[in-house]
């Protein structure tokens, strides 16, 4: 049963109406994930804060001024430094159509074809979530339903729930366009933004005939599977953490960015040596994950 009410929850970034068919269910998105990076500003050896501007770069204009820009030289031009900073006000939007060759479009060009935010997510057709590569999802919502709109939401929630299905819509957030996929979760219905299918790069090119599917015997794949049984886990994401990001935190509360602990020495063998006999090394690896105490706990719970 989905929580009448949802507390704590951060700001959201889009309030609207979800439909699907007849169906209207106001609801508001909110981020489900945040970024954990830790940021630095700039400073000079004596502390001073370093801040970027803009600025025009030497050299001749790439474009011929309109007429109204021109207007009668002065002493002022010729001394004008080789850098002058800009007014936002005053930039231009140059695409680069084919190196240095640009089309300059004005800002109220492109403000004419901006779309305006929507205030409706459409949900368009229901595909399987499995039919969906992981490639195409770009950023996670929690979709919270509007003080009254409960029982539609959970009719929506069951829905996709029983009939493992994602529904697929199209909306405005602030100016851009986005393709979405609406899931359910364990508890909650989660908006997935998608790239559109033009922006996902073809793979094919890359891989070429690297996989063609009879260097590989069905005794390897085999043994390669033990491996992957043996290893086998319930995914916990509260395992993972980012090592890098808790060292930063360290050093910062210790204040002392100079006691750095030296790393151990690396193993005297050699990882990027050459595996001329794939069965060995794949049997070699099933024997040290059977061998780990962690590995064997996890094989028989996943395999129990």
């Amino acid at each position: 049963m989905l929580p009448a009410t949802m507390r704590s929850m951060p700001r959201s970034v889009w309030r609207g109406t979800l439909s699907f068919g007849l169906v209207a269910i106001p609801v508001s998105l909110s981020p489900a994930t945040e970024a954990k990076d830790v940021r630095f500003h700039l400073f000079d050896r004596q502390g001073r804060r370093v801040r970027y501007r803009r600025v025009v770069e030497s050299g001749p204009p790439l474009a011929e001024p309109e007429e109204d820009d021109v207007g009668p030289a002065t002493d002022d031009d010729e001394e004008r430094p080789a850098e002058t900073e800009m007014a936002y006000e005053d930039l231009v939007r140059g695409y680069e159509v084919e190196p240095e060759a640009y089309v300059f479009l004005e800002t109220k060009e492109i403000d004419r074809v901006r779309p305006s935010p929507s205030r409706v997510i459409d949900l368009e057709e229901f595909v399987r979530l499995e039919d969906i590569d992981p490639i195409y999802f770009e950023k996670t919502y929690h979709v919270v339903p509007a003080r009254g709109a409960e029982k539609p939401y959970e009719l929506l929630w069951r829905t996709l729930k029983e009939s493992r299905r994602v529904g697929i819509g199209r909306f405005v957030l602030r100016t851009k366009p986005h393709l979405v996929a609406l899931r359910p979760m364990e508890r909650i219905l989660a908006l997935e933004t998608l790239y559109f299918g033009d922006e996902v790069r073809d793979a094919d090119r890359l891989v070429g005939d690297l996989v063609s599917g009879g260097a590989v015997t069905q005794r390897e794949i085999d043994i390669s599977k033990q491996l992957v049984e043996a290893l086998a886990s319930e995914w916990d994401p509260s395992r993972f953490a980012d090592e890098y990001r808790e060292e930063l935190l360290r050093m910062i509360a210790e204040r002392t960015p100079e006691h750095v602990e030296e790393p151990d020495e690396e193993s005297s063998e050699d990882p990027g040596s050459r595996i001329k006999d794939l069965m060995k090394t794949l049997r070699r690896s099933v024997e040290q994950a059977k061998a780990r105490p962690q590995a064997e706990g996890r094989g028989k719970t996943a395999r129990g």
